[in-house]
């Protein structure tokens, strides 16, 4: 009864030993996803920036100058 107890409290202790460590993992998952959201935000930004200067460049190229 007692070498049961004690086997018991040694798959406890390992389960909690390893609950922590997957709950580690999972947090720096989720900052890591948070990260490379925020990259991709980033240069979604970046790229409707470009685009929309692009967009206006081509449209001044196609205008007449004033002198005609």
């Amino acid at each position: 009864m007692n070498d049961d107890l004690i086997d018991l409290q040694t798959k406890q202790s390992f389960q909690e030993q390893l609950l922590e460590e997957l709950n580690q993992i999972v947090t720096d998952q989720q900052q890591q996803i948070t990260r490379l959201e925020n990259a991709i935000l980033g240069m979604k930004n970046q790229l409707e920036t470009l685009q929309s200067t692009t967009e206006e460049s081509q449209m001044s190229e196609h205008e007449l100058p004033p002198h005609y």
